[in-house]
């Protein structure tokens, strides 16, 4: 493949990560105009987040087979008309129920994009898998931080459901341009790789890395998701300053992961996750315990950066154990990741209610200890049987 359909390939899954990136925050960014629109408790808001998860972790099961079996460039077109429909679900939703239904499939478009975007770029990126995919994942940023910069600059003057209408101008943009772009030929064009993918179920170093995912996912989506609603409730910034606030979050993860796609080749990917894990327990115990806003504004900055480097990165070790079947196992390891991605935000609402979100933020550092634990172990589980791994 010569570096131009290279480049241009990388760029469809940069213009399809950056909706995933817009997918997985616009919930968490209109959540206070939601829970007054519908006059919802935080527990059925938390409810929310698991339907979108719920969707994600759908379409996380589905899309690695189908990837294999049918190639990119039709999965990757029905995911942004998915996106598209349901974002404008979302926007004119006349009551929670109908909400509820577009939220699911919102997120099921969302997990279809995420898992195919990430899979195409491993596939393309032999030799340089973790640097890309930490590039690839600015454009994750990019989306996250875009939508709750746009609707906290821009919500004094229009409804959210006008801004997502418009959003939705530059969703089908991208799926015009899908149609016109060659994409790689399926890697199982004759059948479902099934008997592969039971296989690697056993697998010890997929499972442990999968289970990173877990919690790093619920994590990341319990900090998107409820940063907005943590400023309004326990710091009493007003609803459009919060989810102005949002964005800083979404920014301090895309610089990191700018940073560590140039770093990644001169310090291994497993020095880079440590420290990323130390700076993310840092600025999750400040936050806890800070009540002033500025304060928390830096913390949730540098959270989002601690947080950056353990998907691409986790990825990326995937990606050199399994490149036969990138698909699959990617689609493994996100299903795991989602699983995390429902629980972890639905609880956090659950203990928002009982004992309010100072109290359910605790959920952050006690993930990252357990995912710390895990990291250790998979390290070891790399040298005992996959020499040729560097982490």
């Amino acid at each position: 493949m010569n570096k131009s359909r290279k480049n241009i390939l990388f760029t469809s899954a940069c213009l399809g990560l950056l909706l995933f990136g817009v997918t997985l925050t616009t919930l968490g960014s209109i959540l206070p105009e939601i829970i007054n629109r519908f006059e919802i408790t935080m527990a059925e808001a938390g409810f929310l987040f698991t339907l979108m998860n719920l969707g994600i972790l759908t379409a996380s099961l589905v899309f690695g087979p189908v990837v294999d079996r049918f190639g990119y460039k039709k999965l990757m077109t029905a995911s942004t008309l998915l996106i598209l429909f349901g974002m404008q679900g979302v926007a004119f939703s006349p009551g929670f129920g109908p909400f509820s239904i577009f939220i699911f499939l919102f997120g099921f478009g969302g997990g279809l994009m995420n898992g195919a975007a990430n899979a195409l770029v491993s596939d393309i990126s032999e030799g340089d898998r973790s640097a890309k995919l930490s590039l690839l994942g600015v454009f994750f940023g990019a989306g996250a931080f875009g939508v709750p910069l746009i609707l906290g600059v821009l919500l004094d003057y229009f409804s959210y459901t006008h801004l997502l209408a418009s959003i939705g101008i530059m969703v089908l943009l991208v799926t015009v341009f899908y149609l016109f772009i060659s994409f790689p030929e399926p890697k199982q064009p004759h059948s479902f790789p099934v008997k592969k993918a039971v296989a690697l179920v056993k697998h010890p170093i997929l499972l442990l890395l999968a289970f990173i995912l877990f919690f790093q996912s619920g994590m990341e989506i319990t900090a998107g998701g409820w940063i907005a609603a943590y400023f309004n409730d326990v710091l009493n910034v007003d609803a459009a300053t919060s989810v102005l606030l949002l964005s800083f979050f979404w920014i301090g993860m895309m610089l990191s992961r700018l940073a560590i796609s140039k770093l990644v080749g001169s310090f291994s990917p497993a020095l880079i996750i440590k420290l990323s894990m130390a700076l993310a327990m840092a600025a999750s115990l400040l936050l806890l315990n800070t009540g002033n806003t500025v304060v928390a504004t830096i913390s949730i900055f540098l959270l989002g950066a601690g947080f950056a480097a353990i998907f691409p990165l986790i990825l990326g070790y995937i990606g050199d154990l399994y490149p036969g079947i990138t698909g699959t196992a990617f689609s493994f390891a996100f299903t795991v990741a989602l699983t995390g991605g429902m629980l972890l935000p639905y609880l956090a609402g659950v203990f928002g209610d009982a004992y309010g979100l100072r109290v359910s933020f605790l959920l952050i550092p006690a993930a990252l200890v357990a995912t710390y634990i895990l990291f250790i172990m998979v390290l070891r589980v790399f040298a005992a049987n996959h020499p040729q791994i560097k982490p």
